[in-house]
């Protein structure tokens, strides 16, 4: 199976270091440590696909910094958070086009990244009393100077599922996709849920298929803006599509042939969705089973 997009980050996230304040200020006073470029939200990349650094000399005044981790020779990688900075609403085809140019392991770094800077820009006051927080603990977390509350960064976690029926696989199609495009189903987990009965209300609620034994594949960070997406597989107990169209525009059953056939490239059916998506890495698994 495919590595999932967005893992295989090689950086050592050095979480000891988050709590050691004259480390971290050796860290920052090191000039071989690094500075992420980013472009606003968005990755600036290299032509080998790697992502851009610069020194800390760079970091832009009233900045204030966030430790993504350490390289194998122990130098310091860091992302700047600007007060004020906001992620844009949705997802530019800029930015999509780029997701498809990282180097193996790069994306990992930029998810991390763009979700604790992101997070920063909508958590500045204290969830408790209404304080503004301050930074702490290397960037990651937040610390009221009010009430003493501390705040972390939290992953929202989505299933991310298709539902088997007689050798066959259920892919939805959402009307923002691309012409032709068809993909997993997904959903945010709610509060008392286990990721077993996400996946059977989500399948039921959007396509009308009761499901059982549903099984986990593989998981990715989603980091827009912070996900964790957990890719399963359900047995179907019949074929009958019902479509919810708040949800979806059109639900279609696919063969295990016809899968292997688009995600290779070739005609069918359907249009894949992208190879940094878990959902490719989800319809390669199980496409590659019997």
């Amino acid at each position: 199976m495919i590595a999932p997009g967005f893992t295989g980050g090689t950086l050592d996230r050095a979480d000891a270091l988050r709590h050691d304040e004259a480390g971290l200020a050796a860290l920052t006073s090191d000039w071989r440590s690094r500075l992420l470029r980013l472009d606003g939200f968005d990755p600036v990349l290299m032509g080998d696909g790697t992502l851009g650094w610069t020194t800390l000399a760079d970091v832009p005044e009233g900045a204030e910094l966030v430790l993504l981790g350490l390289d194998e020779a122990g130098r310091g990688h860091f992302a700047a958070y600007i007060p004020g900075m906001r992620a844009p609403p949705g997802r530019s085809p800029r930015l999509f086009g780029l997701l498809g140019q990282f180097a193996p392991g790069e994306a990992a770094t930029y998810a991390a990244a763009r979700s604790v800077l992101d997070w920063h820009s909508r958590h500045q006051y204290c969830a408790n009393c209404g304080t503004q927080t301050a930074l702490f603990r290397a960037g990651w977390g937040r610390r009221c100077p009010n009430c003493k509350a501390e705040h972390f960064p939290r992953v929202d976690p989505v299933v991310i599922m298709i539902a088997e029926h007689d050798g066959r696989a259920l892919l939805g199609r959402q009307p923002a996709f691309p012409p032709g495009r068809y993909s997993a189903l997904a959903g945010f987990l709610e509060p008392g849920e286990s990721i077993e009965e996400a996946v059977a209300r989500e399948i039921m609620e959007e396509a009308g298929v009761r499901v059982r034994d549903v099984r986990y594949i593989a998981s990715q960070p989603w980091p827009f803006p912070s996900s964790l997406m957990v890719a399963c597989v359900g047995m179907a107990e019949n074929d009958t599509i019902t479509l919810d169209t708040n949800e979806l525009e059109d639900a279609i059953w696919v063969s295990r042939e016809d899968v292997r056939t688009v995600l290779a490239g070739g005609d069918g059916p359907f249009l894949p969705p992208p190879a940094y998506a878990i959902a490719f890495t989800l319809l390669t698994a199980w496409a590659e089973t019997e």
